[in-house]
């Protein structure tokens, strides 16, 4: 069973679509990973996307899961510490104590990185984090959570992941009645996170 944000290896470049750009054959042909992504898939797959080395090279592809060699989890990284000296990595190094009694994990570029050990982080990098919430974070407590995460020394895209999607802590903090919900089907805008959209 894989969620979004894992990170696989084993994908080769035969399982890339024959309109692949070179940049994506490449990645996969140096063996770097693949990211979960939510879409549905037909059996036996599973939807990832291919990073390139910019951050407007991402390719939407399938994976056949009988090919998955290595999984990392967001919470398998949550204690990586890396020597670079980034805003990004600064980011986690401060939050870490504040999150730990919470299951959460480390995404985006700072996971794969953290993760492959390629470099995908620089200066102006945001840090992503995925926090599990299977039980309804109430307004109040996403507040004081956001209030953490705003002392960052750099951007941090913080999603709570409800038993349905992910809806970003920002957006749920905010107070507003409609928030965005991203599921395998899509994007939904929703006023309980926490259900199961109709």
């Amino acid at each position: 069973m894989v969620n979004a944000h894992d990170l696989l290896w084993g994908m080769t470049p035969a399982h890339l679509p024959a309109e692949a750009p070179a940049w994506a054959v490449e990645a996969i042909g140096a063996g770097h990973p693949v990211v979960v992504r939510r879409a549905i898939t037909e059996p036996g797959y599973v939807a990832v996307g291919v990073r390139g080395r910019l951050r407007e090279q991402r390719l939407a592809a399938q994976m056949p899961v009988s090919a998955v060699q290595r999984r990392v989890t967001p919470e398998a990284l949550r204690d990586v510490v890396s020597p670079r000296d980034l805003p990004a990595l600064r980011a986690l190094n401060l939050l870490r104590p504040m999150l730990a009694p919470q299951t959460w994990g480390v995404t985006g570029s700072a996971g794969f990185e953290l993760a492959s050990g390629i470099q995908a982080l620089h200066a102006q990098s945001d840090l992503d984090l995925i926090l599990r919430t299977p039980e309804r974070l109430e307004r109040g407590e996403a507040e004081d959570l956001l209030a953490l995460v705003n002392t960052a020394p750099c951007a941090v895209d913080l999603q709570l992941q409800t038993p349905f999607g992910a809806v970003a802590l920002r957006e749920w903090a905010s107070g507003s009645r409609r928030v965005l919900l991203k599921t395998a089907r899509g994007a939904h805008l929703v006023i309980d996170p926490w259900q199961a959209v109709a």
